[in-house]
């Protein structure tokens, strides 16, 4: 079987799972990336693990396929409760937003035990996957981001480590690399000006509906969100001389 279709996305985050490591996959869409990973020779063996029914029998099907069944193993269950502890090398969660990744792992801690990467992929919410890395012991090691079918994906790399470590010494405080990235920042990502000037907009049209309303609480937050847009103006503005 070939995956010369399989996504951009996966195919990065594929990039980063150490070659030969054991790999649970959670919420695995239809074991893509677990087979990928399997027919590329990636992983020694994979855990394909799915909430619900319909997916979950999906992955199944998916793996049926593959010449490779003795190194996978799809399993039903939330979150982390799919894998036991010392069972893998590697936890790779994408395509949720940062918020559950954050709730899966804060929930699943003591099944961390041996894992030496979490490759994560949350769709929105970055800062809160970047907060718990530092809470909770994990050095953020590497980030990418990526554009596909106009959607823009963020990929965050972490191992035990120095936590503080990728925020030291930087141009920007702690509190503002934890909302850009500090990879993503020291390289002076050229879709960083994509993000950031979709957020502008955003929060322009909002500023805008408020602005029409005769609340007095309107004003306050009317503040609020020229305050956000000056800061995104600064980012924005590095990231543009940067480019020069």
């Amino acid at each position: 079987m070939t995956f010369t279709a399989i996504s951009k996305r996966l195919k990065t985050i594929a990039s980063y799972c150490p070659k030969g490591a054991r790999v649970a996959d959670i919420g695995s869409d239809h074991a893509l990336l677990a087979s990928y990973l399997l027919v590329e020779d990636i992983a020694s063996f994979v855990i394909a693990g799915e909430l619900n029914e319909g997916p979950y029998q999906a992955a199944l099907k998916q793996i049926h396929t593959l010449q490779a069944r003795d190194r996978a193993s799809v399993r039903k269950g939330d979150g982390l409760t799919v894998v036991q502890p010392g069972e893998v090398d590697a936890v790779c969660i994408a395509g949720m937003g940062g918020q559950l990744i954050v709730s899966i792992l804060e929930h699943g801690k003591e099944r961390l035990q041996g894992v030496k990467r979490l490759i994560l992929q949350p769709n929105v919410g970055e800062e809160l996957v970047r907060r718990w890395f530092i809470e909770n012991g994990w050095e953020l090691v590497a980030e990418s981001i990526l554009e596909e079918d106009g959607i823009l994906y963020e990929i965050l790399v972490a191992e035990r480590g120095e936590t503080h470590a990728p925020y030291a010494n930087k141009d920007r405080s702690m509190e503002e690399l934890l909302r850009i990235g500090p990879f993503l920042w020291e390289r002076k990502e050229p879709l960083l000006r994509e993000k950031w000037g979709h957020e502008r907009e955003k929060w322009q049209k909002v500023r805008t509906q408020l602005e029409r309303s005769d609340k007095p609480q309107a004003q306050e937050r009317i503040k609020q969100i020229e305050s956000e847009i000056d800061w995104i103006d600064g980012v924005l503005t590095c990231l543009h001389m940067d480019k020069q």
